[in-house]
Formats: C-alpha cells, sequence, structure tokens
C-alpha cells in the first residue's frame, strides 16, 4: 500500500485518500474505496482526481437553499418548532433504486450548482434569518465531507447547530471528524438485511450498523433514526422486529426510529405506495421490541406523530404534520405532569416556525 495522505485543503482538495503502487489514488472515505486515474471520479461524482491530488468540486455549491421546520429533517426530539436552514449539493455514494431525491443524487452536472456560498456566508445568513440549525440534506452530506465540516465550524462561531440527513456510509476515521463537527443527525437505516443493502443500495449494511453504532455510544450527537418501509422488501414483521431491537439494544430505547412511507419514485415505480396500515404495525413491533419514541413518516396520522411521557404515558408534544399543536414540558424538557425527563435537546420553550417553507439565496 502507498503513503497515505489527509490533506489540510488549501483549496478544494479532498480529505482521506492515499496512494496505491499502481499509481492509482484510493479515495478512503467510504467503504467503496474507488481508485482513480486521472480525471476519473468516484461513485459519487464530486470527489476527483486532479493530478496527484482528489479534489471535492463542489465545494463551495449547493442544489439551492431553503428553511424549514426541523420536523422535516425528521428531529422530532432536536429543538422542537424552530426553523432550520437546509441544503445539499450533487451525488452520492449509493445508488438506491428508490432514491426520493434522485434528482439531486444521480445528478452528473455539477455546473447545475447555481448557488455559491462560503461557510462564512452560510453561516451568516443562518443568523441573519435566526434559524437554531443548518441542516446538510437532500444528498448525502458525507460525499462533502469537507465543506460541512467547514460550514459547521463557521456556525458554531454564531451559535447555530449542525444537523446532518445521512445514510451513514462512511469510514472509521473520516466518521470522527464528521460527526465531531455535528450537533445532531438523523441516520437512515435503510434494512435490516445485508442483501436489501446490496441489491437496493449498492452497499452494504455492517458499515452503516458501525456508524450507529458509533454516534449512539461515543459522540454526543443527537441520534435519531430513520426507516422507509418499501412493500415487499424490508416491511415484513421479523425484520421489523429484529431491527427495532437492535436498535433498543445498540442505541438505546430512547432513541426515536421514524417509519416513513414509501412512494414509487426512479427505479421502483412498479412498487405500491406504503400503506398506513404497514407503518402503524411497524410501530407496535418497535414499541413492543422496547423502543419507547416511534413514529411514522409521510403519512398524516396525528396519534402516532406526537410523542408521548416514558413516565405518565400522556402526550407531552402534539404534531400536525410539522406543526407542534400540544406543548407539556418545562423549560428544562421535564413533563409538567409528573417531571419525568423527555430525551432529546429541550431549551426553553418551543419554537413557533410551524409548517412553512422559505426558499432563500445567499449572497456568497
Amino acid at each position: 500500500m502507498g503513503e497515505k495522505i489527509m490533506t489540510d485543503r488549501p483549496d478544494n482538495t479532498a480529505r482521506y485518500w492515499q496512494a496505491e503502487p499502481d499509481g492509482r489514488l484510493r479515495c478512503d472515505l467510504c467503504p467503496r474505496f474507488c481508485k482513480l486515474r486521472e480525471g476519473q471520479r468516484g461513485l459519487c461524482f464530486v470527489r476527483k482526481r486532479e493530478g496527484q491530488r482528489i479534489v471535492l468540486d463542489t465545494y463551495g455549491r449547493s442544489s439551492g437553499f431553503c428553511i424549514d421546520p426541523i420536523e422535516k429533517k425528521p428531529l422530532y426530539h432536536f429543538l422542537p418548532g424552530t426553523s432550520v436552514l437546509s441544503f445539499g449539493t450533487a451525488g452520492c455514494n449509493l445508488a438506491c433504486k428508490f432514491c426520493q431525491n434522485y434528482d439531486i443524487s444521480t445528478s452528473r452536472e455539477v455546473d447545475r450548482l447555481t448557488d455559491q456560498a462560503s461557510p462564512e456566508a452560510i453561516a451568516a445568513a443562518a443568523k441573519q434569518y435566526g434559524v437554531a440549525s443548518v441542516a446538510y440534506t437532500y444528498n448525502d452530506p458525507v460525499i462533502f465531507l469537507e465543506y460541512a465540516v467547514d460550514i459547521a465550524a463557521a456556525c458554531r462561531e454564531e451559535g447555530i447547530r449542525s444537523v446532518a440527513v445521512t445514510a451513514g456510509y462512511i469510514t472509521p476515521e473520516p466518521r470522527v471528524e464528521f460527526f465531531d463537527a455535528m450537533d445532531a443527525a438523523n441516520i437512515d437505516l435503510k434494512s435490516f438485511n445485508p442483501e436489501f443493502y446490496r441489491k437496493l443500495t449498492g452497499a452494504h449494511l455492517e458499515p452503516v450498523l458501525d456508524t450507529i453504532a458509533y454516534v449512539a455510544q461515543e459522540t454526543d450527537v443527537w441520534l435519531e433514526l430513520t426507516t422507509l418501509l418499501i412493500p415487499g422488501e424490508n416491511d415484513s414483521d421479523a425484520e421489523i422486529e429484529a431491527l427495532s431491537a437492535w436498535v433498543a439494544e445498540t442505541c438505546g430505547p430512547d432513541t426515536p426510529l421514524h417509519f416513513s412511507a414509501f412512494s414509487p419514485q426512479h427505479k421502483m415505480r412498479d412498487h405500491p405506495p406504503t400503506p398506513l396500515a404497514t407503518l402503524l404495525r411497524a410501530r407496535e413491533i418497535a414499541r413492543k421490541a422496547g423502543l419507547h419514541h416511534v413514529y411514522v413518516g409521510n403519512v398524516h396520522d396525528e396519534e402516532a406523530d406526537s410523542s408521548y411521557c416514558t413516565g405518565c404515558g400522556q402526550k407531552v408534544i402534539g404534531r400536525d404534520w410539522y406543526q407542534l399543536t400540544e406543548w407539556h414540558l418545562d423549560d428544562t424538557g421535564h413533563c409538567t405532569r409528573c417531571g419525568t425527563r423527555f430525551a432529546g435537546v429541550i431549551e426553553g420553550p418551543p419554537g413557533s416556525w410551524g409548517r412553512r417553507r422559505q426558499p432563500i439565496r445567499i449572497a456568497s
């Protein structure tokens, strides 16, 4: 094996790669370990070899910026009711046949990223608009690690939190740097079946489980998980029970788990949408497996979208889509009825952003 290189990026030079004996450069960011000759790109498309280095050619470029409710990420236990500045770039290091953002994640046109912004400009905009956090989302932020980490550092200077929405497909060394920059994360656990990952995402399950376990056990990052249930693929009772039991044991029973409804997209338009009954069945299975906070997504069900006290069982946060309808927590996150601590990051009264979606432009 050749010399290992972790550069301090002077411009758009990537980190986590090394020279191979045959002259290729191997990207060590994710478990694909793409080996690149001059001009070649990794599967993610955004990490490219230029001479004797690998560059991130989407650094400083975005597919657009929008202010959303934090619940849309989805994060239900992290600063509820607040607004989050969301953005992504292009490309992805998975190849999910069911991708819900395939127009961005499968994009091979970097030039379409017309919104340009430095980390400092994004942090300044977040402060200007009064958001509580910035979310790296739409496509997987793992592939633009250098950009995301720099933005997170600039945001921390302004008191703005950082949120990662990711599939967690990253190797151990960059995993530490990436999550050290984050305050909260929603990680997609797409299935508990290795064959599902191989067949429908072109990836492997084990590195994702390693990432989830790392975040839950070795960081202070607030963690929530999402599983998109696809009829006939990952919605069996046995798989949901096994997944839920693993989450309860590995991450703890207070880790929120979101079961989201699939809609026919991308290369899986022949599959039907997920019935509400499937989501509610999954929720009950997960609760019986020991998880305290299980939600359904992409459907309307106020009961299954609300949060309940683990002490007295009463509703402490009511939700109607992304709108908070009830709040029975004190400013330190304790139930106002019985005093039980609610799992999550609660700082004062809830935000009042509601369900609004506000696209913005950022001048770099």
